[in-house]
Formats: structure tokens, sequence, C-alpha cells
């Protein structure tokens, strides 16, 4: 992590005023619209109603179309791969670049998670709940704060700038993020010519804090797929038979056990971590950010940021199997379980799965049977920071928020973006966002913050208004 040294000059500070003032003046409308968006419960996975995922696009693209920079928002799909299925829809503008001016691509995401149990909030998950300066709600922040600081930014641009714009700008609002992603290269082909661009702003991350901004520079890639374990053709009462022969949960236990080493480090052989410089971060910070229970200790080893920025991780994300309530006295027969690894920069998805795979294969308890079934990969990505963008992006940001951005790991995954790098190898790729340490993205008491808006609004117009003023 490293603040940009790139030489460039400073924003007309004309401008820049013009903008914040502006961006100032539309904030009310800005926290009104994200709100509304919040409302809409747009879940993109298999399980839920797709209706609220085609109902948060077409509002979506109502804002675009409220930015007046645009001839034609479309609401658009694409089919994944030949599986004989369609994705969820997306919104999609463009407008073209006048005078040699650059173009510049804007994303984000309009679904979200699912909100999980309801009794773990402490206000409505789809009831916008303001809240001293934080917003909460599911997609509050991710991604539907995303979402709003392009309109914001495109609207305060406009604003100042009107019909002398000539930066090319396309827009790309996509409707399954949260569900793997899985009709974007598809997505990316149908549209090609209209997402092509010279700059590609993906606004899904996070800050340092709240007052410190932050340029993701290194994402983490991931491997996920459903293991199943059989042991037995049929239960058995586990009275008559239990000691002899091995339950489906306990060769499951065994064989995940096998993932980790003693301090909880990754045990699986291939899976390879990056070295790299990394910033300190201290145990109670750790422990306050995670919510980490007292007495219960970190697990890996190395700095502890290397151990998310740099290094693979395994989880257990959700299990198939009787609840405690319905448990009988029974010897599991089968047990599935959701494994998800993270991917360290530098080591692609396919070569990690092949570790994976030759692990859990070759470690059946008891002679087990192993299957492993709906595999889902993602390529980690590291940022070329040297270009003239990032440079633009590190002035704007540091005008916009009054704090030069810091240049970040992130132990997420973006696995599209791998995708944007193959479809558009000349384009410059920035990740940037609206999250921050408290944010709780993905997880019960979601919230935005919304000084983090303000200023993450601010710093993509006076961004759009430097590549505006290149020619």
């Amino acid at each position: 992590m490293t603040v940009s040294q790139h030489p460039v000059s400073p924003t007309d500070p004309r401008t820049v005023s013009e903008l914040a003032e502006a961006v100032q003046g539309g904030l009310p409308r800005t926290i009104a619209d994200l709100s509304s968006l919040v409302r809409i419960p747009s879940v993109s996975w298999d399980a839920y109603d797709p209706s609220h995922v085609a109902a948060s696009a077409h509002a979506v693209a109502e804002l675009v179309r409220s930015t007046g920079l645009f001839d034609e928002v479309r609401v658009s799909s694409a089919p994944i791969g030949d599986s004989g299925t369609t994705g969820q829809p997306a919104v999609l503008a463009r407008r073209a670049a006048r005078e040699g001016k650059p173009t510049v691509l804007l994303y984000a995401h309009h679904d979200v998670q699912p909100q999980g149990d309801d009794a773990d909030w402490d206000t409505p998950p789809f009831e916008p709940t303001l809240k001293g300066d934080r917003l909460y709600g599911r997609g509050a922040s991710d991604d539907k704060a995303g979402v709003m600081t392009h309109v914001a930014a495109l609207r305060a641009v406009h604003e100042v700038l009107g019909d002398d714009l000539g930066v090319g700008v396309a827009l790309f609002i996509e409707g399954e993020e949260e569900f793997g992603s899985r009709s974007f290269a598809d997505f990316l082909r149908q549209h090609h010519d209209d997402l092509e661009a010279d700059v590609i702003v993906v606004a899904d991350s996070d800050n340092w804090s709240t007052t410190v901004p932050a340029i993701t520079v290194g994402l983490r890639g991931n491997v996920t797929f459903r293991l199943t374990v059989r042991t037995l053709a049929h239960a058995s009462h586990s009275g008559m038979l239990g000691g002899a022969v091995p339950d489906a949960m306990m060769a499951m236990v065994r064989l995940l056990g096998t993932f980790h080493d003693e301090v909880g480090s990754v045990a699986v052989a291939g899976l390879e971590s990056r070295d790299a410089e990394h910033p300190e971060q201290t145990e109670e910070t750790l422990r306050e950010e995670s919510g980490l229970l007292d007495g219960v200790a970190p697990i890996g080893t190395g700095p502890l940021l290397s151990r998310v920025w740099s290094q693979p991780s395994i989880t257990v994300t959700g299990i198939d199997a009787p609840s405690v309530a319905n448990a009988s006295n029974t010897l599991l027969p089968e047990v599935s379980v959701r494994v998800s690894a993270r991917i360290a920069p530098g080591q692609t998805a396919d070569s990690a799965y092949e570790a994976l795979e030759a692990h859990v294969l070759g470690r059946a308890p008891f002679g087990a049977h192993v299957e492993i079934t709906d595999v889902d990969k993602g390529d980690p990505f590291l940022v070329d920071t040297t270009g003239w963008a990032i440079a633009d992006a590190t002035v704007a940001m540091t005008e916009g928020w009054g704090e030069a951005p810091l240049q970040t790991g992130i132990g997420g995954s973006i696995p599209f973006i791998a995708d944007l790098v193959r479809t558009f190898p000349a384009a410059q790729i920035l990740v940037t966002g609206v999250e921050d340490p408290d944010t709780r993205a993905h997880s019960p008491n979601e919230s935005q913050h919304l000084g983090v808006l303000h200023r993450a609004v601010l710093s993509e117009a006076i961004l759009l208004a430097r590549l505006d003023a290149r020619g």
C-alpha cells in the first residue's frame, strides 16, 4: 500500500469549486434516490423473485436518464453461455466522445445479497433508515451507493460543463454481481462497442477509513464449489451401528479439518501466497472491525493484512444437514457443504482449483465417496499503477476528500475484472468505492456513511472533469 507519486497538475480550482457546489446542492436528491433503490429487494440469487431485480434495473435506468447526458438508456441482458438461460437485467448507456477526448466506462451493480435473518437486523433490511451519519439497509452501500456515485457525479458534471462536455461516457450497471456475474463475459461480447473505453472505473470497493480514501490495486480471486461426502447407502440407527461404520458427517468433519494447519493457515499444497509489503494493522483494530470475540485468537501467520490481501483462505459458507431441532439418532449417509476459497494475486483460479481438487480427492477419510460439483472460479487481479488514469484519479480523490488516497489490497474478489481486462486489454482499470471498515457489506446492518458518499461523488465528478480536459 502506497500513496501514488505520479507528478500531475491540480484540477482548475474554479471547476473544483463549481463541482463541489453542484454535488453539495444535489446531495439531498442523491440520498433520496439511494433510499428509493434500497427499498427494492433486488436479490439476484436463483431462489429469489427475479421481478425485484427487473424493477431495480428499470429504476436505475430512470436515474441514468435523469443525468441528461444520454440519448438512449437501455435495460438489457445476455445469455449465460450455452445454458439456455439468460442473465439478470443490466442498465446500459453511452455518450460518444468528441474532439479526441477519452472515453470512461463507469461500472457498478444494482443487485444485492440476501438479507439473511431479519432478526439479526436492528432496522428493517429493505427500509432505508438514517442513524447519525449512516444510512442503513441491504445494498445501501454494496453497491447501490456505487450506482448513485456515478449518477450524482454525472449530474454534477452536466450541471457545471453542460453541452461543452467532450469526454465519452459509457455506463454499465450490472444486475447479477452478487450471484457470480454468470452472463458477464457474454454481455461484454454482445455489447462490446457500447462498452469499449480508455478508462474503466469499477465503483465496488472500500476505503481505508471514513476520512482517508483508497484505490484498490490488488484483489484476491475465488474458487467455490459444492463438496459432497457419502459413506452409506442409507441412514442407520446410530445406537446399533455407531462405532463400527463411519457416518458422512464424521468423514466430512475430518476432511474439512485437513484444509488448515494448527494455527489456521491454509494447508493445501499448491495454493500460493504473494510476497508484498503491507501496512501495519494492530490486533485491536482487527478485533474491532471483525467483531472477534474475547479469547478467540486470530488465525494464520505473517502481517495481519498480508493474511487478508496476499494469502489464500478457505471458508465453509454453508452446510446441508439436519437441523439440531430435527436431528434423529441416525448415522447420516450423505452431507454436503459449500466451500469458498480466496486466491492470492498472482495465481490463476484454474491452478488453485486443481490444487483444491487434488487435496480433497486424495484425503477422503475411510474411503468415503467424495464429489465436487457446482464449481465457480474467478481470477485475482493486480492493477497497473503506472498509467495516467490512476494519476488523474489520485489528484481527483485528493481534491475531493482533502486526503491523498492510499493504494490498497482487498481480501474480497471481483472476478469479472479479469473479463474486462481480456475484452479491453488497452483500458486502464480504476477500482474505487464507497465502503469503509464499518459498512458491513453482505452482513446484517449494512450501512453507507453519507460523508464518504459525498466525497466519493465529488471525487468522481472531478475525475470526469480532468478526463474531459484531456485531448
